[in-house]
């Protein structure tokens, strides 16, 4: 490894991220939901929730991979543009890579080798690509949750 040397046994460090998210939408006919939060849309498996309802997600380290050029021909489908703030070498094969999304920090769990193939850096741009996503049960008050932008519609005078 070249620039990871320090070895941690992870003791203390989180590899499983959670956020508050509402339910945008749900689209039955591929089983999914819509969930938006602070830093984008996550499609999860349908959640029995109604719309505008907050839900906490989990996201574990293992279930996310990086990616330094947008992933378009994947069957990933949350892809979340981000960037390195952190990377903790844990016992080997493990690196343990902290990924702000803006708001929202996320954790991936890759291989040193990984990290040295791709020259993985802090300040680096990447892309997060999340496997799956746990749905809580814990329920969250959506005046504590994101608002989705709206979009301004326009009257066409033809």
């Amino acid at each position: 490894m070249t620039a990871l040397r320090k070895v941690s046994h992870g003791k203390n460090l989180p590899l499983v991220a959670r956020l508050d998210a509402r339910v945008l939408r749900h689209d039955e006919g591929y089983g999914l939901s819509t969930l938006h939060f602070a830093d984008g849309e996550l499609r999860a498996p349908l959640v029995d929730a109604p719309l505008g309802a907050g839900l906490r997600v989990k996201i574990d380290a293992r279930d996310v991979s990086i990616a330094l050029s947008r992933p378009m021909d994947v069957s990933i489908l949350n892809r979340l543009p981000g960037s390195i703030v952190g990377l903790v070498p844990l016992r080997l094969p493990f690196v343990r890579v902290a990924l702000s999304l803006g708001a929202t920090e996320i954790y991936a769990l890759v291989t040193a080798e990984s990290v040295d193939r791709l020259a993985l850096e802090e300040g680096l741009g990447v892309w997060a690509m999340l496997k799956s996503l746990a749905i809580a049960e814990e329920r969250i008050p959506a005046s504590r949750l994101p608002t989705p932008r709206r979009w301004r519609v326009v009257q066409n005078s033809d």
